[in-house]
C-alpha cells in the first residue's frame, strides 16, 4: 500500500509538472470580436484574420519557443456582453493581452475592465476618444476618426466647397465622428449648415434627407457603418439628390458596395491603403505588407483582404514585436507596446509614446472613389 500510494504521489507530481510546462509553454491572448450580429462586417474578418495570423506564427515556431493560443469571444456588438467576455478572458482564461473589441462603443465599456486589471487592449475600433486621453493600457489600431475627417476636409478645401450636411449614426461611433466633424470644420473654413443624427437600426432617411435637400448644403458627409449608410445613399439616389456624399471610413469594404448596389457609384471616403494596394507606388513603406496581407487571406478564406480585417493583423503582429523585445507578461507587452516604433502595418506606420497610444499620423488614410463597383485610389 504504502510502495501503491508513492507510485500515485510520484504520477501526480509528473502530471502536474507536465501541466505547468503545457501551460508556460504556450501564451494566451484574447480575442473580443463582434463576429454576429450588426457589426458582423467588421468583427467576423478581424477574428479570421487574427486566428491565420496566430497560426502562421505558430506554424514559424511561435515566438521565442512559444506558441501562441488565440481564445476568441463572439460579443455580437453587444457591450454588456463584450465586458462579460473581457473578464471571462482576464479571470477564467489568464490571457496575457486581449485584441478588440470591433466598435467604439464595446471598446469604451471594456477600457474600465483592462485598467483595472492591468491587461493590455489592443482595440480595432476608431473612435479618438479610445485612446485620447491615453490609458495606461489601451491602444488601438484603427485609425483615428479626426484623420478621416480631416481628410475629407481637405478635398473639400481643394473643391472649394465650404458649406456641408452631417448626418452620422447616434452610436459610440457615430457620436465620436459627429464630435470631431464639428471640432475641425471651422479649422478649414467650413461651415456644417445641417447636423443630424438617424438610429443604428433605421431603415428610411428621406426625412433628413429631405431637410438636406432643402438646405445650402454643397456635399453630405455620413458617419456610420453598415447597413445605415447604404440605406442613406439609396435614400440620396432616390430623391434625385446630386451633392457629393462622402463617407466615413466605417464602410470601408465590399460589403457596403454589396449594400448600397448602384447608389454606391461615386461615393468617396477616406480609407486604408489595403483596398487599393496594387495601385500604390513601389516606393509605398506599406505595399509589401499590404500585399502579403491580402494573399493571405485569399489562399486562407477565399476573400479579399480588407481594411477592417487589417486591424487585427496588426494588433497581433504588434503583440508578438513586444513579446519578442520584452516578454510575454502584461505588464512587459505594455511597456513594449508603447515603446514601438515604425512598424509598416496595415493600418499605416505605428509609432506609439507614454503621450500617443494610437500611433498614427495624417498619411494612415487614402481617398478613394467608388467608380463601376470597386475602389479607385484619389491622386
Amino acid at each position: 500500500m504504502k510502495y501503491l500510494l508513492q507510485a500515485v504521489t510520484t504520477l501526480l507530481l509528473l502530471f502536474t509538472t507536465s501541466l505547468a510546462f503545457a501551460a508556460s509553454s504556450t501564451i494566451k491572448i484574447g480575442g473580443l470580436f463582434s463576429v454576429t450580429g450588426p457589426a458582423s462586417f467588421l468583427g467576423e474578418p478581424e477574428r479570421n484574420t487574427a486566428k491565420m495570423v496566430v497560426d502562421e506564427i505558430n506554424a514559424k515556431g511561435g515566438i521565442k519557443g512559444k506558441k501562441l493560443e488565440l481564445v476568441v469571444y463572439d460579443t455580437q456588438g453587444d457591450a454588456t456582453k463584450a465586458v462579460q467576455a473581457a473578464n471571462r478572458l482576464i479571470k477564467d482564461d489568464k490571457v496575457v493581452a486581449i485584441v478588440g473589441p470591433s466598435t467604439t462603443g464595446e471598446s469604451m465599456a471594456v477600457i474600465p475592465v483592462a485598467e483595472k486589471e492591468g491587461v493590455p487592449l489592443i482595440s480595432c475600433a476608431a473612435g479618438s476618444k479610445i485612446t485620447d486621453p491615453v490609458k495606461k493600457w489601451i491602444f488601438k489600431t484603427a485609425q483615428n476618426d479626426y484623420l478621416a475627417v480631416n481628410k475629407i476636409y481637405d478635398h473639400l478645401n481643394k473643391k472649394k466647397i465650404s458649406k456641408v450636411a452631417i448626418i452620422t449614426v447616434s452610436d459610440g461611433f457615430g457620436s465620436s465622428g459627429r464630435e470631431q466633424l464639428k471640432a475641425y470644420a471651422a479649422k478649414h473654413g467650413i461651415q456644417i449648415v445641417v447636423d443630424d443624427t438617424y438610429g443604428p437600426k433605421d431603415t428610411d432617411m428621406t426625412s433628413q434627407l429631405t431637410k438636406i435637400r432643402a438646405s445650402q448644403a454643397q456635399a453630405i458627409i455620413c458617419w456610420g457603418t453598415n447597413p445605415g449608410p447604404a440605406v442613406i445613399a439609396k435614400n440620396v439616389r432616390q430623391l434625385g439628390i446630386k451633392l457629393p456624399l462622402f463617407m466615413s471610413h466605417g464602410v470601408s469594404s465590399n460589403k457596403f458596395i454589396e449594400l448600397a448596389g448602384d447608389a454606391a457609384e461615386g461615393i468617396i471616403l477616406p480609407t486604408g491603403r489595403v483596398l487599393v494596394c496594387d495601385a500604390l507606388p513601389k516606393t509605398d513603406k506599406q505595399k509589401s505588407s499590404l500585399q502579403a496581407f491580402v494573399k493571405d487571406c485569399k489562399t486562407h478564406y477565399n476573400a479579399e483582404g480588407d481594411h477592417f480585417g487589417g486591424h487585427a493583423w496588426d494588433a497581433v503582429m504588434l503583440l508578438k514585436g513586444a513579446i519578442e523585445r520584452g516578454g510575454d507578461t502584461p505588464a512587459a507587452i505594455r511597456d513594449q507596446l508603447e515603446k514601438t516604433k515604425l512598424f509598416a502595418g496595415i493600418g499605416g506606420i505605428f509609432s506609439f509614446s507614454a503621450t500617443d497610444h494610437a500611433g498614427l499620423g495624417k498619411d494612415a488614410f487614402v481617398l478613394v472613389q467608388i467608380k463601376k463597383k470597386d475602389f479607385v485610389l484619389l491622386k
